[in-house]
């Protein structure tokens, strides 16, 4: 595959996510920009990255980005997360929701490249609500947390939530939480999340884990 790379003394291919998930969460909905030096037809490279990637991490749509287009970056506005919450409760997640979306303000702290760094939680979170867990989801107690986030500077992550969660009505996690990435993409002025393929189907490559 006619990758192309950088330039300088260490050369790096040109591949790049928007909007990586964060470590320690699942996803279907990732998607990657990669640099050629040549055409390729979208079905064949597809085909090639799937052949050398790990199961489970799987490319479900290649397309060739438009000359002048907007970049994968610009279209990343927002997430949808499902977060499980073993052991909690749903009028615990509820009662804390609501406290949650009452806030002005939700202030949390995380370290950060350049320190611990203070922002805020609460101004990113279009959505925020406590769903039934459906069957099978779960051994005992298991809330359900669906979530929009809209993409901002510093990005606002699922666990940032759960802290802002934390701080307003003290919401205890007895086990780790399980978060999964639904969709990202463009937000429609009805607060839905568009494929940013979708407008002229492209500006990258999609990969679903």
């Amino acid at each position: 595959m006619p990758i192309a790379y950088s330039q300088g003394f260490s050369p790096h291919p040109k591949i790049s996510y928007a909007s990586a998930a964060p470590t320690g969460v699942a996803s279907e909905a990732e998607y990657l920009e990669i640099g050629l030096n040549a055409t390729v037809d979208p079905v064949e490279l597809m085909s090639a990255l799937n052949a050398a990637l790990s199961p489970g991490l799987d490319v479900i749509e290649a397309v060739e980005a438009p000359v002048g287009g907007l970049s994968l970056a610009d279209r990343i506005e927002a997430s949808r997360w499902r977060l499980e919450l073993p052991g909690v409760s749903d009028d615990a997640l509820a009662g804390a929701v609501k406290a949650f979306v009452a806030a002005d303000e939700v202030l949390v702290e995380r370290l950060t490249k350049q320190g611990r760094r203070t922002f805020d939680s609460r101004s990113a979170v279009l959505l925020i609500e406590a769903v039934s867990a459906p069957d099978g989801v779960g051994v005992g107690e298991c809330a359900i947390l669906d979530l929009v986030v809209r993409q901002v500077t510093p990005a606002v992550r699922p666990d940032d939530v759960l802290s802002g969660l934390r701080v307003v009505a003290d919401l205890q996690l007895p086990l780790p939480p399980r978060a999964t990435r639904l969709a990202q993409g463009t937000l429609t002025p009805q607060g839905e999340i568009l494929d940013p393929l979708v407008a002229d189907h492209g500006t990258a490559l999609s990969s679903e884990r």
